[in-house]
């Protein structure tokens, strides 16, 4: 080969690179397959290029097989290579001009070519999810979860940018979870538990409840000896219904109970335990001497005044805000836990006011032509308190004393929290966890009185609370009271709470005429079961109890077997919600066994699919027990909505008389148990006397007519009144 036909075949070269720079690949190819004739062998990885990016693939793959199935190993090797180098350079510049479709195409044949390139095959999953994250390749995520444990040294920065781009799929597919940790083995395993445990509680706000749990598994894994990320997995673990993540989450509780070094921190372990222990059923003698630890750790802060040990971080004070959950579900003495948690509740709002760079100044102004009143709650969406909230916002929207304000802290896609923001348009805020934000857009929209709606079970709203963002400031309907000394009201009833709650409340009771809640009704669809399907004869008396398994005392499920024993051919039905159903089966039955109760007299009933399928499937009960110290609140609505007879022991909290209250407000005695022999005469009277049970369901069905428990309208009548009130008492 001559000089000048060297210098020819470069200058080809030159041209047809100019070409394809221009996009004209068609003209490029023509040089280049000229090249590729005359036996330029760089000139056939040119070509199949510019044939790939015209859609010619299969044109393409023959023209670089060509010269690499007829060199030996060794040059083949090299020649391969040279490919590798011209597609890589390529597919870079063509993501760089953001021609997404022909870099991953280029990729994809990198990928062809050498299966086990590592660094391609990030490269192109970085590509797929720019391109189209809903059509995520699980074969591509399978291949580097697979390559990851024995690949050489690859950029950690780049690894974890990939991981941020893979957690923002929200997906818990097996593929995605498993490529997330193989990429830990070559990445700091903090930074990564950084990015997993922010997305882990981004989606558990969002109602993503089983991706936040595994993503949490893996935070674990990475870090097992961190205590504040096992204290934030927890929670993750405890709102989904599997038996693996219940159990992970006691022994992550035992473990930060016995090792965390503050009391502030010791006590939101034991009440993290709790909940996990009363969850599973069958731990109640442990969660009793968890619990009696758990008052003694409430003391020592309480004592402690201003000098509590709590961390200066605005989080960890929040969490302080929350302290004392558990008093209201293990006994029934509101004078005693109240004052606890009165104490807790001052000593925490003190300080998060002071350790917070916001103050919200109040001044006196005029009287509205409506009152501005802002709901808060992470819970408008499909949840109890979503659920029973619904009618008072439908009513407001016909108000001309009220502009209402939803304010959730938690997002869902659930249809509920959709109609709310149909409804609601521009006065429908979401600020999923942010307790700053949530004040700050409260306190700009000029809320007049800002009602809270979660109180200790919710983290973002006690600490929105604690900072008074509003005038005006009130708890309602979900949960007790949270004892802020900045809270202005409780509203309540005359038989929700004993007529000398007062003495033990930091806030102010409002006590409405009848009812502290209203509803017009529930949805009910058709039953998904049957008596003959569970095996219950026609004629035999059915009870029923449906609960989350927070509210199973071993005290209270007792009374309810005695009933079921002293009344022959009677069967009971139980149901519950967030429960290890296996733990749950278990628990029942050997309590049963212990007295002497054939367990065929159980039955225990499956999820079903929505809210309202729920209630059909009530009309198999003939009478529902209700659970004690902490009774129902929407069960035993839908119960009495059903006219199906309830029985329930009144206590003296309000935890221990939402049931009483309500059975007062439909003018129903039958049931109303003042103690626990009470209980049992009654669910035994109910049981066994046909006449009364017909009579109690006459008297439900009647006042679905006539009780301020079924309006709505009046209800949100008589609270825009007391709001008004509020108003110019605050002047």
């Amino acid at each position: 080969m001559n000089a000048a036909s060297t210098l020819d075949r470069s200058a080809q070269h030159t041209q047809a690179l100019a070409l394809f720079a221009e996009g004209n690949y068609a003209d490029a190819a023509l040089l280049w397959q000229q090249l590729a004739e005359e036996g330029a062998i760089a000139a056939y990885w040119h070509l199949g290029l510019a044939l790939l990016l015209q859609e010619q693939e299969a044109e393409a793959q023959m023209v670089w097989m060509t010269p690499l199935l007829e060199a030996d190993e060794p040059q083949a090797e090299i020649w391969l290579h040279e490919l590798t180098q011209v597609l890589t350079t390529e597919a870079d510049r063509l993501a760089i001009a953001e021609n997404l479709d022909a870099a991953w195409l280029v990729r994809q044949h990198l990928r062809q070519l050498n299966a086990i390139d590592l660094p391609n095959l990030l490269i192109l999953l970085m590509i797929d999810l720019r391109r189209d994250p809903e059509a995520i390749d699980a074969e591509l995520l399978t291949q580097i979860a697979a390559l990851l444990p024995d690949a050489a040294e690859i950029s950690p920065d780049f690894l974890l940018e990939v991981v941020r781009q893979l957690v923002e799929l929200e997906s818990n597919q097996a593929s995605v979870l498993a490529c997330i940790e193989a990429i830990a083995l070559h990445v700091p395993p903090a930074s990564m538990v950084e990015i997993l445990l922010a997305k882990a509680q981004s989606v558990f706000l969002s109602a993503k409840s089983q991706l936040a749990a595994d993503l949490g598994k893996i935070c674990v894994r990475l870090l097992p000896n961190d205590l504040d990320v096992l204290m934030a997995v927890i929670p993750l673990l405890q709102a989904v219904d599997g038996s693996e993540e219940l159990w992970l989450s006691i022994q992550l509780g035992e473990r930060c109970l016995a090792e965390m070094p503050t009391v502030v921190d010791r006590v939101f372990a034991a009440q993290s335990l709790l909940t996990s222990l009363m969850t599973a059923s069958g731990q109640h003698q442990r969660a009793i001497e968890v619990y009696e630890l758990y008052k003694l750790l409430l003391d020592e802060i309480a004592q402690k005044g201003g000098d509590s040990d709590a961390d200066e971080k605005l989080g960890m004070l929040v969490r302080l805000l929350t302290c004392g959950l558990f008093c209201f579900y293990f006994e029934d003495k509101p004078r005693e836990n109240r004052s606890r948690r009165n104490a807790i509740a001052a000593i925490a709002q003190s300080r998060v006011i002071a350790n917070c760079d916001r103050t919200y100044p109040h001044f006196p102004r005029s009287k509205p032509q409506r009152l501005k009143v802002g709901y808060l709650s992470e819970s408008l969406r499909r949840h109890s308190v979503g659920w029973l909230s619904r009618w008072l916002f439908k009513h407001h929207l016909d108000s001309d004393r009220v502009e209402a304000h939803l304010y959730s802290s938690r997002s869902s896609a659930d249809p509920l929290q959709q109609a709310f923001k149909d409804e609601y348009g521009d006065r429908f805020h979401l600020l999923p966890g942010n307790v700053a934000a949530m004040a700050d857009q409260i306190y700009q929209d000029e809320i007049d009185i800002l009602v809270e709606m979660d109180s200790l079970t919710s983290f973002t709203d006690c600490g929105v609370a604690a900072l008074k963002p509003a005038p005006v400031q009130l708890h309602w309907l979900g949960y007790d009271a949270a004892g802020f000394p900045k809270t202005d009201y409780f509203i309540a009833d005359p038989y929700v709470l004993p007529d000398d709650a007062q003495d033990y409340y930091a806030e102010q009771i409002w006590r409405m005429p009848h009812t502290y809640i209203a509803v017009d009704g529930f949805e009910v669809s058709a039953p998904s079961l049957r008596r003959d399907q569970l095996g219950i004869p026609s004629e035999a008396i059915v009870y029923f109890s449906s609960q989350v398994g927070l509210k199973r005392n071993p005290d209270n499920v007792r009374r309810q077997l005695q009933i079921l024993q002293a009344v022959p051919n009677s069967y009971f039905l139980i149901k519950s919600i967030k429960a290890d159903q296996a733990a749950l089966e278990a628990f029942f039955r050997q309590m049963a066994e212990e007295m002497d109760i054939a367990g065929d007299r159980l039955r225990f009933l499956p999820r079903v699919p929505s809210e309202a399928v729920h209630r059909g499937n009530l009309a198999l009960a003939d009478v529902v027990l209700d659970t004690f110290p902490y009774t129902g609140a929407t069960t035993t609505l839908e119960t009495l909505w059903m006219g199906i007879p309830l029985v329930t022991q009144v206590g003296e909290q309000f935890a221990a008389r939402n049931s009483y209250t309500m059975l007062k407000n439909v003018g129903v005695s039958a049931g109303i148990a003042w103690s626990a022999e009470d209980y049992v005469e009654w669910g035994i009277r109910l049981g066994t006397d046909a006449a009364l049970r017909q009579q109690v369901s006459w008297q439900l069905q009647r006042s679905r007519h006539t009780s301020p428990l079924w309006n709505a309208r009046q209800f949100t009548h008589d609270l825009e009144a007391a709001y008004e009130q509020m108003w110019l008492r605050s002047r």
